[in-house]
């Protein structure tokens, strides 16, 4: 299993046979050197979004119809998205659960908001959310953009990750120390990747906070296009 942090919350995924391509914003994210955009999509086979917001969404429409890729995620998002550009998708809902190449996606619960600007102000694109990825004997879980909830208690008693990849940037989503409290308290994770962060000066811009939180955690401060193997 590869994870690779595409800068900001986007993330390509390989795990069992599948390459997804979680929340990829890359045209205009700081972070991203988006003369490899190439590199970073090459090879994907779905696009996986957590919510509408730009910096989420952003690139999802112009990868899915150059590479031919279905955008999965909540229904509405989805099939608006079909509807507006013509696009494959797979949308379902909180509960439900997808196979895409082997992997195993359930959507899970995430407290934040979902948009899409449009022509007459923001669109609104159901609810946002979080996902268990399950295969090659890991479950990864994606918070998307959240704070704390108590949702974390069965979510991870239920569907026990061993992979955390959280938001964690703090302003529109947890801080650090926040994020630390929920995987103390909610998992059992024995991997930490810290997203949302970084990007802009009004995020976080270390996650030494997550780090001296979780002993005996492995707390994994991503950098752009550089592969985690697990």
């Amino acid at each position: 299993m590869k994870i690779t942090w595409l800068g900001h919350s986007g993330f390509r995924i390989e795990i069992e046979e599948a390459v997804l391509l979680v929340d990829p914003w890359l045209s205009g994210n700081p972070m991203f050197p988006i003369e490899r955009r190439d590199e970073a999509i090459a090879g994907a086979t779905h696009i996986l979004l957590t919510h509408g917001h730009g910096d989420h969404s952003g690139d999802a429409v112009a990868i899915a119809s150059e590479l031919g890729l279905p955008i999965v995620g909540i229904y509405d998002l989805v099939t608006w998205l079909q509807s507006r550009d013509g696009l494959d998708g797979i949308g379902f809902n909180k509960g439900g659960t997808v196979t895409l190449d082997g992997a195993r996606v359930t959507m899970v619960h995430a407290t934040h908001s979902s948009s899409i600007m449009g022509e007459a102000g923001p669109v609104y694109t159901g609810t946002e959310s979080g996902y268990m990825i399950a295969g090659e004997g890991h479950v990864i879980y994606v918070s998307g953009d959240t704070d704390i909830m108590a949702d974390m208690g069965w979510m991870g008693e239920y569907h026990r990750p061993d992979i955390g990849i959280l938001a964690a940037g703090g302003h529109f989503t947890m801080d650090m120390k926040r994020a630390a409290f929920a995987a103390r308290k909610y998992f059992d994770f024995r991997t930490v990747i810290p997203c949302h962060y970084r990007t802009f000066p009004l995020l976080e811009q270390s996650a030494e906070a997550l780090r001296q939180s979780l002993p005996g955690v492995e707390v994994l401060e991503p950098e752009v296009l550089e592969p985690i193997t697990i």
